[in-house]
């Protein structure tokens, strides 16, 4: 007996932007099967975008430009931007959804905690701290701007916690997948809601 009900109408969003800085083209299926097509210009992104969709079961391509030349900053941040408010988009009016999402995931010898609301209330808790933030050329500091960009723009309360962690690959990876787990948590569909809105204010 399934525990979830299939959506009334396909989950989904496609969305593009263009700014002097980075041109995103992003598209998103809430009930996929963890299918990613990424291609942001920055690999590690890529990477992190990929584990993102395969642990939350959300399919996602990607296509993104930008002034990488100068810097990930902007393309990072932009494409959290905008997978932010195709997620919201996609979510729709929320009826149905489980709204919370909780994980902590191990990753080698670091530990995330990642818990989400999807409330419309947009905030960012991000305690992260290592000795070493350089991977290769992509600088871990830059986690946190995708999570900001991604928070705002999905009206998301966000927590992120590294309980603890030293190699940055395996910090980063810890924290994406942990939020993957999170996300697709609370975008599950409840069917004791039985297509009701989980706030009793009667509207997110």
């Amino acid at each position: 007996m399934s525990t979830t009900l299939p959506p009334a109408k396909p989950r989904t969003a496609t969305l593009a932007r263009n700014t002097a800085e980075t041109q995103i083209e992003l598209s998103v299926n809430l009930d996929g099967t963890g299918k990613a097509d990424v291609n942001t210009g920055v690999p590690f992104l890529d990477h992190m975008l990929t584990l993102l969709a395969r642990h939350s079961l959300l399919d996602l391509t990607v296509a993104a430009k930008g002034d990488i030349a100068v810097d990930y900053h902007h393309t990072v941040e932009d494409v959290g931007i905008v997978l932010g408010t195709a997620i919201k988009e996609a979510l729709g009016d929320k009826r149905g959804i489980r709204r919370y999402g909780f994980f902590i995931l191990p990753m080698d010898e670091s530990l995330a905690r990642v818990a989400l609301d999807l409330g419309n209330r947009p905030m960012l808790v991000y305690r992260v701290e290592t000795a070493n933030y350089m991977i290769r050329d992509f600088n871990v500091a830059l986690v946190r701007e995708f999570f900001q960009g991604l928070a705002n723009n999905l009206g998301a309360n966000v927590h992120i916690l590294l309980e603890y962690g030293d190699e940055p690959h395996h910090i980063a990876e810890a924290i994406y997948k942990a939020f993957a787990r999170a996300l697709a948590e609370a975008v599950s569909l409840d069917p004791r809601q039985a297509g009701s809105l989980p706030s009793t204010k009667g509207l997110l």
